[in-house]
């Protein structure tokens, strides 16, 4: 089976199941380190390839921990910008596809606390007139650069999401270490589809502050 390099993007909090992931893939295959500084520019393209270069070098999937800390409306403050700056600028590098840098494949990982949280088990669609499974990704429990791709382009006339609609790719961390590369190829395969076309990340205004 191919192997991937991969970017671990993960809150402190989560370091226990970073430092497991990292055991289980080996240091040959997690490169990178996590960002530690802002960078300062107002050339959006600048900071996504200083990014990628600096920070996530030889990588070609995202593996996003998504626990208790890894949410959107986490991290907002009273005049409404995100302090969950570092995380969400290293989704959006790995979504990024411009000069010198092709788009990263994105797997979220979900950690063990977080399951109830978002898998709500199915529900009835009066619709299509069959069942859908719920699952809760949106500001309350990820990263909005994740939700916005995961929930991307749906063709159902129920606005439910089939696996070709979404570009990021999800699956509970019992479920990855044990076959981890499968997940890894699966979210490596997203950038080789057409829904990667429809990939975006959210706007910034002129002094680069992120909403």
């Amino acid at each position: 089976m191919e192997k991937h390099n991969c970017f671990i993007s993960f809150k402190k909090e989560d370091k226990y199941y970073k430092d497991q992931i990292l055991r289980l893939l080996k240091e040959e295959q997690i490169k990178g380190k996590a960002l530690d500084k802002t960078i300062e520019s107002d050339d959006i393209d600048y900071v996504m390839q200083v990014i990628r270069s600096e920070y996530m070098s030889n990588t070609s999937v995202t593996l996003f921990l998504i626990g208790a800390h890894s949410s959107e409306n986490e991290g907002l403050d009273n005049e409404g910008y995100n302090k969950q700056s570092f995380i969400i600028r290293e989704l959006q590098a790995t979504l990024y596809d411009g000069k010198g840098n092709n788009r990263s494949g994105l797997l979220g990982i979900v950690l063990p606390k977080m399951y109830g949280v978002i898998y709500q088990g199915e529900r009835y669609c009066s619709i299509c007139q069959g069942n859908h499974n719920i699952v809760e990704i949106n500001d309350n429990t990820v990263i909005r650069e994740f939700s916005q791709n995961y929930y991307l382009h749906s063709t159902n006339k129920c606005k439910s999401y089939s696996e070709e609609d979404r570009f990021c790719v999800l699956v509970k961390y019992d479920d990855f270490i044990k076959k981890p590369n499968e997940y890894i190829n699966a979210a490596f395969r997203k950038t080789q589809e057409d829904i990667s076309n429809y990939v975006h990340w959210r706007d910034i205004n002129h002094r680069g502050r992120l909403r």
